[in-house]
Order: structure tokens, then sequence, then C-alpha cells
């Protein structure tokens, strides 16, 4: 059996960290992805997804330096989770989308969440 761990988002950037000390090897940013749908009543429900992406400075990738809030990408990569121990002693998970390539689209891309 094949295993295929592979993500695709198309939504905006929300917070941009570019870590000062390592050259800008590599970028830790939010995408925003919207999902659209009628609710019960028939009026339209927007839900908004805040996605983790880490990328580092591979061949291909764009410069870091074009990557800010609310300019549209498209970002694939593979799932990875990360376990800690927060402050109050829970072990907690977090999801983090490692991209293996990230396109900056020239179209604008709608998202009804603000920053």
């Amino acid at each position: 059996m094949e295993q295929l761990n592979r993500i695709e988002l198309r939504g905006n950037i929300g917070n941009v960290r570019l870590p000062q000390n390592t050259e800008n090897n590599v970028v830790n940013f939010s995408v925003a992805t919207t999902y659209v749908y009628k609710d019960r009543n028939g009026e339209a429900v927007i839900e908004t997804t805040w996605h983790n992406v880490t990328a580092w400075k591979l061949k291909g990738m764009p410069d870091f330096e074009l990557l800010t809030r609310g300019t549209p990408v498209h970002v694939i990569g593979r799932l990875r989770t990360n376990r800690y121990t927060g402050s109050d002693g829970v072990e907690r998970y977090s999801y983090d989308l490692v991209a293996s390539n990230i396109e900056i689209l020239e179209e604008q891309l709608t998202m009804q969440a603000g920053y």
C-alpha cells in the first residue's frame, strides 16, 4: 500500500515570522482558507480556518521577503505533528504544513475574516 502525506492550501497569508539569525533560510507564516456554505435557513455561512506553514529556502521557492500579510498563495507540502507540554503541564499537539512549494498568486483571493 502506498502512503501519502500531501496537503495543498490556497488562501491569504496572515502573520509572517522571519527569524533574524538564520539568514532567512526558514519562514513561518499562517494561511487563512475559507469555506462558504448555506445553513438550514439558507443564510451564507463563512468558515475561516488558519493553518501554520513552515518553509525552508529550497530551489524554486519565492523570495521570503515577498511573503507579506494579505498575499494570496498556493502552498503544497506535508502535514507534520508537533507534541509539546504546555506551561500548565498538559500535553498538547499542533499541526504544521511543511512546504515543498509556494506559489504567489496574481489574482486576489477574498478572505472574509479580518486580521
